[in-house]
C-alpha cells in the first residue's frame, strides 16, 4: 500500500469521539505504508452514538466536503419526562414531567417536524463560533447564541413506543441535529426529552451493512 486513498466505511463504536476513530484508521494506514497518510472525517458522531462514519484518505480528503452534505438516516432511542444538558447520556439528566402522551398524540408531534423545519444546533456541537468549537465554549461556561438552521425530515417513522422510552427512524437532510430534535419533540410533548441512543445507518448511498469496525483491516474504495 504505497499511497493509500480511498473511503473507508466505519462502524464507530460507542465512547468514541469521531477524531479518535480517524486517529485510530491514521495510524494504521501509515504503519501499513511506512509513513504518514492524511486521513479525515466527513461529519461527526458523537461519543455515545454509534453507526457510519466514512473516513476519506489521501487524495478523498480533497472530497471531504461531498461527502459531508449527503443526506442521513439515523435510528434513536427518546427517553420522554427528562432532560440532559448535552442532549444525550453523558449530561446533567433532570426530571421534568411525569405526563404519560398517548400513542397518538404522539404521532400528532412527530407529523409536525416532518418537512423543512428550524433548529437551533446545541451548543455541545462541533459547530465553530468564531474560531472555536461550541463544545469547548460551553465546557468554558461562555454564553453563546447559536445560529439557526433551516433542515429537512424527510421521514419521521415511530418505531416503538413504550413509555418513557420512544423509537424513532429518520432520513434528514446534512445538518440536522438528532439531539435538537428529539428536544423539540419533548418540548411540544411538554415532557421533555432526550436521546439515549443513537445510531446511523445509511449516509448517501451508503449503508451500515457495508461498514467495518474499527479494528479490522481496512478496506479502501476508491469511487470514479
Amino acid at each position: 500500500m504505497q499511497n493509500p486513498s480511498g473511503i473507508i466505511l466505519i462502524d464507530k463504536p460507542s465512547g468514541m469521539t469521531s477524531f479518535g476513530v480517524v486517529a485510530r484508521v491514521r495510524r494504521r494506514l501509515s504503519e501499513v505504508a511506512g509513513k504518514k497518510v492524511k486521513v479525515g472525517h466527513t461529519g461527526t458522531l458523537d461519543p455515545f452514538a454509534t453507526g457510519l462514519m466514512i473516513i476519506v484518505a489521501g487524495k478523498y480528503t480533497k472530497r471531504a466536503g461531498d461527502f459531508s452534505k449527503l443526506d442521513k438516516t439515523y435510528d434513536a432511542t427518546i427517553i420522554l419526562g427528562k432532560t440532559s444538558t448535552t442532549g444525550d447520556p453523558e449530561g446533567e439528566i433532570s426530571e421534568i414531567s411525569n405526563k404519560e402522551p398517548s400513542l397518538q398524540e404522539v404521532k400528532t408531534v412527530l407529523a409536525k417536524f416532518t418537512g423543512e423545519i428550524e433548529q437551533t444546533p446545541p451548543i455541545y456541537s462541533a459547530i465553530k463560533i468564531n474560531g472555536q468549537r461550541a463544545y469547548n465554549l460551553a465546557r468554558k461556561g461562555v454564553q453563546v447564541d447559536m445560529p439557526v438552521r433551516k433542515v429537512k425530515v424527510y421521514n419521521l417513522d415511530l418505531v416503538e413506543y413504550n413509555y418513557p422510552e420512544m423509537k424513532i427512524r429518520t432520513h434528514v437532510s446534512s445538518g440536522t441535529y438528532i439531539r435538537t430534535l428529539t428536544q423539540d419533540i419533548g418540548g411540544v410533548l411538554q415532557t421533555g426529552a432526550y436521546t439515549s441512543e443513537l445510531r446511523r445507518t445509511v449516509v448517501g448511498k451508503f449503508k451500515i451493512e457495508q461498514a467495518q469496525t474499527i479494528a479490522d483491516e481496512y478496506r479502501l474504495i476508491e469511487l470514479s
